[in-house]
């Protein structure tokens, strides 16, 4: 097992101070066996071309166990809704059940506690309209879109973010729209509006949604604190494949103001890509994220630009995703050699070394000749210089089918992360971590009282050595997906750390000795506590 790496990773890279990695040092490769078909996972994405993108899966725990539970979108098929019924540390299992979730036409679905009652909601992106579902308790939901005055449109919706503005009681939520689906013969060029959805003044309910123009088929949306400000930007990645003049975006979303896109006066670089997910996470604990961002062909790798002394940090991102290992712009297995298309992305542990590491979903667009058919998704493990290598195929995750969304989540609550995978036209998979390998792990849930109970836009930071491992509390990124629950941290060799949270309005609370392998639930005022599964 790779202990846990101090003060080098990523740093080193873009300092170009590390050298090959020796057998010491390489990340221990974990075991990962598809159980999708004996957990009783049969969901199909399915559709058309109205149904190219999208394929979202939301993991979260509705019926009060600890255990994640999942709605998987159908596409042009029904929603399904899974309770997780595995056992704790065995074999995994889900029970298909009615739950309200079942709509059709269903492209995207995010969970988020919107009315802040300690039930989870969800949000469903749709061809056609989006609909908020409020939790009633026990895994079942009811349309709230007249209730809560959300205006589900009627446009093709497959990108969504949520935060809470400062001092507000009711969240901000990113609804990112694509083409004009009425297009079909000739689409380039019309993307339509996305939306920003605020709350109505003193009411529990939004206003109409503001249009965020200009708009560039947007794919991913993610609210993120980029510059460690205190105020979440709206970042959006965007598919060049049909927009007309757009780029990347980054947003100012700064409470009473009205939403602007960062410009070139101010440092932003103009990227276009055909963006499809993004991923954040603190790679070089410097105290802000790196973001991954999927494409066709080459992803990147964005870490901001240092400041100018006795300057604001501007947002001016630098690609570092060669240096490190993770451009994933080919199959690495396979006889094919074509560019690979990657949708969602994202970074967590998965052999609990204290590195993070990052999964990507693959798959063709449809049936596009340039690009490959037979793409597997990538397994990509942080060597402890910073760069990552791939173990996708070693680690048995390394599917060809069509991929879209996916969620690394623990769903047998063992400390180890298993994988769902949401597949175009075939069946979503389903793998159950197995390693004998890994080190030891910490899994955290935040909670505050009031609006905003999971304290969406705090930090989470755990300390090991002279370095401290951030995570931002995020509802958004990926493409498509949404988690809320317990947050993982690898710790590698180290059986205790401390631990403490950044709530949302800037109060930083105290430091939290904790033992490893353990369940900790975070109330915000209150010493970490353990919870035990049943």
């Amino acid at each position: 097992m790779q202990k846990f790496s101090v003060m080098v990773g990523l740093a080193a890279v873009l300092a170009g101070t590390y050298g090959p990695a020796t057998a010491q040092d390489l990340p221990a490769i974990p075991t990962f066996v598809e159980e999708g078909v004996s957990a009783g996972v049969a969901s199909v994405y399915a559709g058309d071309w109205e149904y190219m993108v999208g394929g979202g899966v939301a993991t979260f725990d509705c019926s009060g166990d600890g255990k994640a539970d999942m709605l998987l979108s159908g596409g042009k098929a029904p929603a399904t809704f899974y309770r997780n019924t595995s056992a704790i540390g065995g074999a995994l299992s889900f029970l298909p059940e009615v739950s309200g979730l079942e709509l059709d036409a269903v492209t995207g679905t995010y969970p988020l506690d919107i009315d802040s009652d300690g039930v989870t909601d969800l949000v469903l992106l749709r061809q056609g309209e989006n609909v908020v579902m409020q939790g009633l308790g026990n895994c079942k939901f009811a349309r709230a879109n007249e209730d809560w005055g959300f205006d589900g449109g009627n446009e093709w919706s497959t990108a969504f973010a949520a935060t809470w503005e400062r001092g507000a009681d009711w969240p901000t939520l990113a609804v990112g729209n694509y083409l004009n689906r009425l297009e079909e013969d000739f689409p380039w060029g019309s993307c339509t509006a996305n939306w920003l959805h605020r709350p109505a003044p003193d009411a529990s309910k939004f206003a109409a949604p503001l249009p965020l123009k200009p708009s560039f088929c947007a794919l991913s949306m993610l609210f993120t604190d980029w510059n460690m400000s205190g105020t979440q930007s709206l970042r959006i990645s965007n598919d060049r494949e049909y927009y007309k003049g757009g780029q990347e975006q980054l947003w100012h979303v700064d409470p009473g103001k009205d939403p602007v896109p960062y410009t070139t006066d101010e440092g932003w670089k103009p990227l276009k890509i055909w963006g499809m997910g993004i991923a954040s996470y603190d790679l070089d604990f410097n105290g802000m994220p790196e973001y991954f961002l999927t494409s066709m062909a080459d992803s990147k790798l964005q870490r901001a630009a240092p400041a100018v002394h006795g300057a604001a940090l501007a947002p001016t991102f630098a690609d570092v995703a060669l240096k490190a290992g993770v451009t994933a712009h080919r199959p690495y297995t396979g006889p094919e050699k074509k560019p690979s298309t990657g949708w969602h992305a994202q970074f967590d542990d998965v052999n609990n070394d204290g590195m993070v590491d990052l999964f990507v979903a693959k798959g063709n667009v449809d049936a596009m000749p340039d690009f490959a058919m037979q793409d597997p998704n990538n397994l990509l493990l942080q060597n402890a210089d910073g760069t990552f290598i791939e173990a996708g195929d070693k680690a048995g995750v390394a599917s060809v089918k069509t991929s879209r969304g996916a969620a690394l989540v623990d769903f047998n609550l063992d400390g180890l992360l298993d994988l769902v995978v949401v597949n175009r036209r075939e069946a979503a998979q389903v793998w159950r971590n197995t390693s004998t390998n890994a080190g030891h792990w910490l899994e955290v849930q935040i909670k505050q009282p009031g609006a905003n109970t999971d304290a969406i836009g705090a930090w989470i930071e755990v300390k090991h050595g002279d370095v401290v491992m951030r995570r931002e509390a995020t509802v958004g990124g990926g493409h498509a997906s949404g988690q809320i629950g317990w947050r993982h941290f690898g710790l590698g060799d180290a059986k205790g750390t401390e631990i403490r949270v950044r709530w949302p309005d800037g109060k930083v609370g105290d430091w939290n000795a904790v033992q490893a392998d353990q369940f900790y639930i975070m109330d915000r005022d209150q010493p970490a506590r353990i919870w035990t599964p049943k």
